[in-house]
């Protein structure tokens, strides 16, 4: 099958995606799905860095407790 035919069989749906015809409520709906999930991810990264930091930060202390002696 030549390239030119293949496009031509993708393009036979006139554009419409899998979840149907794309109007603005999909588009919207991705969109805040996307913001959400952002937020989402950022709150969560942001609570496991802070956690690994505070091990760390206990880590070192109880380190420098072992070195002088306290």
């Amino acid at each position: 099958m030549s390239l030119l035919a293949q496009i031509a069989v993708f393009a036979a749906d006139n554009g419409e995606g899998i979840v149907g015809e794309t109007d603005d409520r999909i588009i919207t709906f991705f969109c805040l799905g996307l913001v959400i999930f952002f937020a989402v991810f950022v709150t969560l990264a942001s609570l496991l860095q802070g956690a690994l930091d505070k091990r760390k930060e206990q880590r070192k202390a109880a380190e420098l407790r072992r070195r002088v002696g306290w």
